[in-house]
């Protein structure tokens, strides 16, 4: 049984939220809490560390708050529309790392357009949580902060156009090899696999296939520090 099939094989069942308000009176009585603690009202267990268990703070959460996507290709929060991202924070109350938002496909055409992207429908209305992640202070112990619901304004979403625009363009042009993290103000690619053997087909720039490491949309460490800091 893998480490993932044992938390599901403990999850207790919470049935969704109906509306926004109800889903942000639950968020706010996590406020405050610890993982421990929270993890104990679920009869979850906690692991030592992350390091095999990367995924385990978001399940948490999305049991906790009653996310019901699962799997499919839905925003966590299905009726509501909502896509959950959890925000760890360093010592300094800052965003530790970029956020994970979905893959990137190696075989794209050329014809889909922002509108109707994947990446634009889970950024459409994200629910931020915010927790500690300061390795210094034990997994269980680290407190979840308070969540907001945000959607992207008009000047957000045109910057993120145009990052996933330029990044796919390199796609199309079977550049994916060449991209590196330090293209796009608010969105990048960075490499999404658990090492450096995993590898999905891709289209070279001479159009045939090729093996290549399977990349994901990522938004900057910049950009949710100023998500952050318009809460303040």
């Amino acid at each position: 049984m893998t480490d993932d099939n044992f938390m599901d094989s403990q999850r207790i069942s919470v049935k969704p939220p109906k509306t926004e308000q109800e889903l942000l009176a639950r968020c706010r009585a996590l406020a405050g809490k610890t993982l421990g603690q929270l993890a104990s009202e679920l009869e979850l267990f906690v692991p030592e560390n992350l390091a095999r268990h990367k995924g385990w703070v978001g399940s948490l959460l999305e049991t906790a708050l009653g996310a019901d996507a699962g799997n499919k290709a839905q925003p966590d929060f299905v009726e509501l529309g909502i896509e959950m991202k959890t925000l760890p924070l360093n010592a300094k109350g800052q965003p530790k790392e970029s956020t994970y938002v979905c893959t990137v496909s190696m075989q794209q055409t050329g014809d889909l357009v922002w509108e109707d992207s994947w990446i634009r429908r889970k950024l459409a209305h994200v629910l931020w949580v915010p927790v500690e992640a300061d390795n210094t202070i034990p997994l269980s112990e680290r407190y979840i902060g308070q969540a907001w619901l945000w959607r992207p304004s008009a000047k957000q979403d045109a910057i993120l156009q145009r990052d996933w625009e330029e990044l796919m363009d390199r796609i199309v042009l079977g550049e994916q090899a060449e991209i590196t993290a330090k293209e796009g103000d608010y969105l990048q690619i960075r490499p999404k696999a658990a090492h450096s053997k995993v590898l999905v087909t891709g289209i070279s720039d001479s159009g045939s296939r090729q093996q290549i490491n399977p990349k994901g949309f990522y938004l900057r460490t910049a950009f949710t520090k100023q998500l952050l800091l318009e809460q303040g």
